[in-house]
């Protein structure tokens, strides 16, 4: 991450941090010169001063009949840091006790299947957290997986570090390998199905009721994904996983 990215996680937009570097070097000035220096319009450079002075990265002081503003210190940044964690700690609480159940309450109740789609890297991306976000609050943290030698190389090209992510939350996985391969992993026990067809089996399959995730390759090597909330379809897979492994 460079500055600008950094400030942005903690609540400096691009252009508020555009002034804050263009005060830093400049020391106190009118809205003119600081816009000038940022490259922003003079009402655009006004209005995010006063929520910069909200924040309280920037204070002002009158000069004449003019407003000059200047920079706090960089180490006021950490207290803006600091804030930001107060408040994403306070969020994630309430939207665990509260927002969730609530919105939760407002979808409908059916018989059916909930399915989503995933495309891309980035879609692969959220597919494996969601993975690793269920399972983890599951009392018994183990999933199951079909995966193929053609999609295996490609998985976790979004999420390389995930296999460590995995064993850092103590999440156990059985590996149904199809096809030769296959690195072994600290908390994952693995069987293989070595079958001649596997050349064509382009598919990685992970069974983490109430949930099944299909991952696949398009044309292109393009990953695709079907995800498929579903208690009785997740159990029914489980059942067959099983199965089959037992038998290997």
């Amino acid at each position: 991450m460079n500055t600008a990215e950094v400030l942005r996680v903690f609540g400096l937009e691009p252009r508020e941090t555009r002034i804050y570097l263009a005060l830093l070097e400049s020391g106190p000035a009118s809205i003119r010169d600081i816009a000038d220096r940022a490259g922003i319009n003079r009402g655009t450079t006004h209005e995010l001063l006063k929520r910069m002075q909200q924040k309280g990265v920037v204070s002002y002081f009158p000069k004449g009949k003019r407003r000059h503003f200047s920079a706090e210190p960089p180490s006021r940044l950490k207290e803006l840091a600091l804030n930001h964690q107060s408040q994403v700690l306070e969020a994630m609480d309430l939207l665990e006790e509260k927002v969730i159940p609530q919105l939760s309450h407002l979808r409908p109740v059916t018989g059916n299947a909930d399915v989503h789609y995933y495309e891309g890297d980035d879609g692969i991306e959220l597919v494996l957290k969601d993975i690793l976000s269920t399972v983890s609050d599951q009392e018994e943290r183990t999933y199951s997986v079909y995966s193929a030698k053609a999609i295996r190389k490609h998985l976790y090209r979004p999420f390389p570090n995930y296999t460590r992510q995995r064993v850092k939350l103590d999440i156990k996985v059985r590996v149904i390998a199809i096809g030769e391969g296959g690195e072994e992993a600290p908390l994952a026990d693995r069987k293989w199905i070595d079958e001649k067809s596997s050349e064509d089996a382009g598919s990685y399959i992970a069974i983490y009721p109430p949930k099944v995730a299909l991952i696949s390759l398009s044309e292109g090597d393009l990953p695709t994904a079907v995800v498929i909330q579903s208690p009785t379809i997740a159990n029914t897979h489980q059942t067959i996983f099983n199965t089959l492994w037992n038998s290997l």
